[in-house]
């Protein structure tokens, strides 16, 4: 477990988390929806969280895909940290995604959780590079991968399909070849 701050820490899914899942996605349904594909309601059900959990355990074993929860003090996840589609090869590559529950905004949480996930990349998967992408108008997103040291790299037109239409993303990476500062605290 990485600690964020007093009250929250960083952890990777671990099976059992099905049940604190759904109740994370269900009360952040409204919050999410404009930033993620559209989801079926058996999404949000224990059963199917559990079953993404254990298949969370099985990825990351496997090397293909590590997700975080961040869990707060009572138990409660808090939001999702992931890294996904690791590559190695010539390219030693991991995506960035993530986000924070509607109750915790604007506190840092989510600028902390990038950077422990990036340097655990770094030092313990030794990726080289992480990319993330956002909506064209998800400044606060946008925010938290400056504030991390993402550099802009593009648009790519059409790039997910999120609530329901292909969209166009900002495109962002991080070299991860040595220490990375720590995120600018913001006024």
């Amino acid at each position: 477990m990485l600690p964020l701050d007093a009250e929250h820490v960083l952890r990777p899914v671990r099976i059992g988390d099905g049940a604190a899942l759904a109740r994370a996605y269900s009360v952040n349904r409204d919050h999410l929806a404009p930033w993620e594909p559209l989801r079926a309601p058996e999404f949000f059900t224990p059963e199917w969280q559990e079953f993404h959990a254990e298949q969370c355990v099985i990825e990351a074993s496997a090397g293909r895909n590590i997700r975080f929860v961040i869990e707060s003090s009572d138990g409660e996840i808090r939001g999702r940290i992931n890294l996904n589609n690791i590559v190695r090869g010539a390219f030693w590559n991991a995506d960035l995604g993530y986000w924070v529950d509607r109750t915790r905004l604007r506190r840092g949480l989510a600028s902390r959780g990038v950077h422990r996930v990036a340097d655990y990349a770094r030092d313990e998967v030794q990726l080289h590079r992480l990319q993330a992408a956002t909506l064209l108008h998800n400044s606060g997103s946008q925010r938290v991968l400056a504030d991390n040291g993402f550099e802009r790299i593009g648009i790519a037109p059409q790039y997910l399909r999120i609530a329901g239409e292909w969209q166009d993303h900002l495109l962002f990476q991080l070299l991860l070849v040595e220490p990375l500062s720590l995120p600018r605290e913001r006024p």
